[in-house]
């Protein structure tokens, strides 16, 4: 996720109906057959821009882009036949704010046993903001392998890019203020499938 992004996709549903970081007026803009929709229409596309997938890699960034990936990698068996390599890939070392921002928990890398070189890595997200994040998941990526390509693959593009990063597969285009979040949950994390947009939970008094 990116979250660089003051980190999009966390939270849970809680009793009052609201997520970390949201206000009141949060609202689904994509539910769980949608979710899924997305995914089915993004594998299609993977599969006839990589002629068949044959050298797909599917690498998930934490936390979210990993079940993400995993459910593109059922999808993408479905379609053709095959098992598709799907990992996860850490960027917490490789993040551009590590000296601003407290110290974080290591997620997992766990890349496939026929690794990256020379095959089509399809890095996958939930949200892409300014696109810092992918920029470091390219460095992390870097010190593993050296891929045929690689591309991106994100359920939700909100706009906003502060790096000249697009994804080659969106899932859905939605327009933000810089006021608002977005958070994705997963039944893997959350318990429900569901995309949240709503504007930023105001600081408490005497927050900086």
């Amino acid at each position: 996720m990116d979250t660089s992004d003051t980190s999009e996709t966390t939270g849970h549903f809680g009793g009052t109906g609201r997520t970390e970081g949201l206000g009141e007026a949060a609202r689904p803009v994509l539910e769980a057959p949608d979710i899924a929709r997305a995914l089915t229409r993004i594998a299609h596309e993977i599969v006839e821009r990589a002629k068949g997938a044959d050298d797909v890699v599917l690498l998930g960034i934490p936390t979210r882009g990993v079940f993400l990936a995993r459910r593109l990698a059922g999808k993408l068996a479905e379609i053709t036949g095959r098992s598709i390599p799907v990992g996860s890939l850490d960027i917490t070392m490789y993040r551009d704010d590590l000296r601003l921002r407290p110290a974080r928990a290591l997620a997992r890398t766990d890349i496939p046993g026929d690794g990256v070189d020379s095959r089509l890595v399809v890095l996958v997200d939930d949200v892409l903001f300014s696109g810092r994040t992918i920029r470091a998941a390219l460095d992390a990526l870097g010190d593993i392998g050296r891929p045929r390509a690689v591309q991106l693959a994100v359920l939700v593009d909100r706009g906003h890019r502060e790096l000249p990063i697009r994804a080659d597969y969106v899932g859905k285009n939605l327009p933000t203020s810089l006021r608002e979040t977005v958070k994705v949950q997963l039944a893997e994390e959350d318990g429900r499938d569901t995309v949240l947009l709503g504007l930023k939970r105001p600081a408490a008094s005497g927050d900086s």
